[in-house]
Order: C-alpha cells, then structure tokens, then sequence
C-alpha cells in the first residue's frame, strides 16, 4: 500500500527530523569535549594573585549586520572578550561596577574574587587593567569553598558592604570590602525559609540592594533563578527594608533570571533561555519598585533581546553606573562554564529612550 503524506505533515516531519539530529549532533559534540576544564578550588592560605587578562575587542554586536548598534532600548557601546593564563579567571557569575564606570568587583562560581579596572578608548571598553583574583574568605579566614560554599553567583553592594549569594546552598553571606578589602571575612546573613528550599541550583542567582530615596530603600532584594510559586512564576524575595516579605515574578517563554540591577525607579532583570530546540535566549525586562511588596507578582516591559545572532554567551552578571554626561550604562558579563566552547565576554550597552 503506497502512502502519501500530507504535504504539511510531511513538512512537519522533515522540521522534527531536522532538530532530532541537531539534539543528536549537539550530544556527540558535547561529550567528546569536556563539559568543564575544572578549575582547582581555593586553598587555604592562598594569597591575593594579580593576573594577566587579555581583552580582544568586540566592536559589532550583530553578527548578521555590524552597522547595527540599537537593541530595543539599548544602544551597544563596545565589548570584550576576555582570557587568561591563569586558569582559575572564568565562571564570572556576578560583577559590580563603580560609580567611575572604571573599577568593578566581580565573581566566579568557584569561590574566587576578580577585581580590576576597565580601560576605556573614548567609551567602548579595550582592555581590562590592575587585575587581582582571591578566594572569599568564611568567618575564620579559610576559602568559603572549603565548606562546600563555592557556588557564588550574586552581589550586592550597599556602601562598603558586599552582600554574596551562594546557590546551592541557598545562603547569602556579607564582607566589610569596604575595610578588609580582598581579605574581609564572611559573615552569615539570616534569611527567611523560603530561601532555603529553594530548588538545588535553581537557587539564588541575584542580590541588589535598594540605595536611599527609592521606594523600599535599604531593603535587599533576592530573586531565584528558577525557584518556582505553586503558579509556575519565579520566587523572589525582600530582606530588610519597609515591608518585608516573598514576592513572585512573572515567568514567561521559560525564561529564567541571572541577576538584576536598579535603576531609577526600577528593577531590571537579565533573563537567559536555553535548549537545543530554540538556542540561546538573553533579554532585560523592568519592573517598577514601586510593585514590589509581599504578595504580590510582578511583570514588566521587555527592553532588549537577543541570541545567538548576536556576540552573547551565557549572560550571567548585570550591573548599571551612569556616565559624567548622564547616560545611563549597562554591563554585562558572561560564565563561560571553563568550557573550551564558551567565551568570557563583557559588554556595554547605553539605556536610551523611545
């Protein structure tokens, strides 16, 4: 009996075909080449090491038309991609920088400190300078990582105060940086339940905390990475501040969140997909302060996206500091696993209106 097929279904099928041998291919590829070149973790007594970072610069944003420089509400300044000798600089899962737009803090999933400053060729960035790496340190001087608390993923900056989120362990811990420096000692931060059954690296993925004259002012804002509400939406939380309390975000297109920054009156959120069905996702959406209570879920515009037509990678750090003129910058930086398929890259963007 011949059969003929719909010619429909048949597209449909070809369309299945076509993605069952990318899965399959992406597999093979995949095993053959280690899924991390596993960096050693800290040590105790391991000192401050300064280090060397080559930045190659990345001029175009869009692979498929390079004169392109707007993205949504985000027009791209310059970019970096970043490597090193020293084999520990990689797994950057958060970073923060300075009013001076110049000198940042950051981290790696691995328990390790990075601090430098980037250069600036008018105002893309070409080069990072001055580059130190550290553990972080617990309460008796020891690396964090020792104690299994190496999965460091969030910052938060109040003053001198970092604040520090560990994932899988679903704790946040604080350092007077501001004192100590590289050296300041991990102190233990209270955190309510529902923190600590959050999901095994699912867990904490962003820490801000909201500077004075803004709605909810000093409280510490920690949203999961796929810490789910009986709804499906993604748990977030308010620690500290007015009006203490658990909240949810809107979870839409299977999308989860990496961090989150503030600015103005608003919560921006980084959001990275991914699948071997639809690839690489990264957008930016905003939520107002003002929404943020207990109880509530909140939502809000979408203000870029982006994917593997673009220089991105697994976008993990989001951090905002305003110009001298008054723009107002976003950068972002990738974990690039240790893996010899993905890239450390940093990239700037300036907020711009309608």
């Amino acid at each position: 009996m011949k059969f003929t097929a719909h010619p429909q279904l048949w597209k449909n099928f070809r369309l299945a075909r076509r993605r069952c041998i990318a899965v399959i291919a992406a597999a093979c590829i995949l095993a053959a080449i280690p899924a991390f070149a596993e960096p050693s973790k800290p040590r105790a007594g391991e000192p401050p090491v300064r280090i060397e970072i080559r930045a190659q610069p990345i001029t175009a944003f869009d692979n498929r038309d390079e004169s392109k420089r707007r993205f949504g509400m985000l027009e791209f300044r310059g970019g970096l991609q970043l490597t090193s000798p020293y084999k520990e600089l990689g797994g950057i899962s958060a970073i923060r920088i300075a009013p001076d737009g110049a000198h940042f803090i950051a981290l790696s999933d691995q328990g390790r400190w990075l601090r430098g400053r980037i250069v600036y060729a008018g105002s893309s960035p070409v080069g990072i300078a001055d580059a130190v790496m550290a553990p972080l340190l617990d309460s008796n001087g020891k690396p964090l990582a020792a104690r299994g608390w190496y999965d460091t993923e969030s910052i938060a900056e109040d003053g001198g105060t970092l604040y520090v989120g560990i994932e899988r362990v679903n704790r946040i811990v604080k350092f007077d940086y501001g004192k100590h420096g590289l050296s300041a000692r991990a102190e233990p931060v209270p955190v309510p339940p529902g923190i600590k059954t959050l999901p095994y690296n699912l867990g904490l993925e962003s820490l801000v905390v909201v500077p004075k004259g803004m709605p909810l002012a000093g409280a510490l804002i920690a949203v999961s990475e796929r810490g789910l509400d009986p709804s499906g939406d993604i748990k977030g939380f308010l620690l500290g501040g007015p009006s203490p309390g658990e909240f949810s975000v809107t979870r839409t297109d299977e999308f989860d969140i990496s961090d989150a920054a503030i600015t103005g009156g608003d919560l921006l959120l980084l959001e990275r997909r991914f699948s071997f069905a639809r690839g690489l996702g990264i957008r930016i959406r905003s939520v107002a302060l003002t929404s943020l209570r207990p109880g509530a879920l909140v939502d809000g515009p979408i203000l870029f996206q982006a994917d593997f037509g673009q220089q991105v990678d697994n976008m993990e750090g989001l951090s905002v500091h305003r110009t001298p003129s008054g723009d107002i910058v976003l950068t972002m930086i990738s974990d690039d696993n240790f893996s010899a398929v993905q890239r450390t890259l940093l990239l700037q963007f300036t907020l711009i209106g309608e």
